[in-house]
This record gives C-alpha cells, sequence and structure tokens, in this order.
C-alpha cells in the first residue's frame, strides 16, 4: 500500500522465494534479494543489496528511543511525529562529528 511504485525493494535471505520475486516484478518494481546457497542464481546487484546495512542500522539507533521502539504514541500521525523527531536528532548528532 504505498504511494509509488518504489525502484527496489531490498531484503535479506529471509524473503528469498521466487513467489515473492514475482510479485515484486509484478507490481513494477526489482527485487535486490540475494539467493539461499540451494537455489539457482538470480540477479542481486551487489551496490543495491550492500546500502541494506545503512537502512538496518538507522532503525537500530532510532530504535533507541522508548517511544520509536515500543510505539507508545497510540495514533499513527503522533508516531510519525516521534519518528521525525528522533530521526532528526540522529542526524544532527551524526552530522555534528
Amino acid at each position: 500500500c504505498l504511494p509509488d511504485v518504489p525502484g527496489w525493494v531490498v531484503g535479506d535471505l529471509g524473503l528469498a522465494s521466487d513467489a515473492f520475486r514475482e510479485r515484486i516484478w509484478a507490481m513494477g518494481a526489482r527485487p535486490a534479494i540475494p539467493p539461499r546457497r540451494t537455489d539457482a542464481p538470480v540477479a542481486c546487484p551487489d551496490w543495491v543489496y550492500a546500502n541494506r546495512h545503512l537502512v538496518e542500522n538507522l532503525w537500530a539507533r532510532l530504535k533507541e528511543w522508548r517511544a520509536v521502539a515500543t510505539r507508545y504514541e497510540k495514533t499513527a500521525r503522533s508516531f510519525l511525529g516521534v519518528l521525525c523527531l528522533a530521526a532528526t536528532a540522529d542526524w544532527i548528532k551524526v552530522t555534528k562529528l
């Protein structure tokens, strides 16, 4: 239910299935999911998949905020506000170095 079709859908080995890849292609995006050792090789560009850790690290830093980790806010609007506040504080902290 995204407002636009993403360019890439990046996932880890837990999402490595042909059916999931076909669904991603059907919605107009490109999957960047590495194959399991027992699967046939698939096109998974390293440069897209390598950036996955940046997103995971960001979420790990955002979850240091109690309100983000536990989804303390009751409404989606207030949770988005806390998420934006946490992301802004993280950005300030990172760029200050």
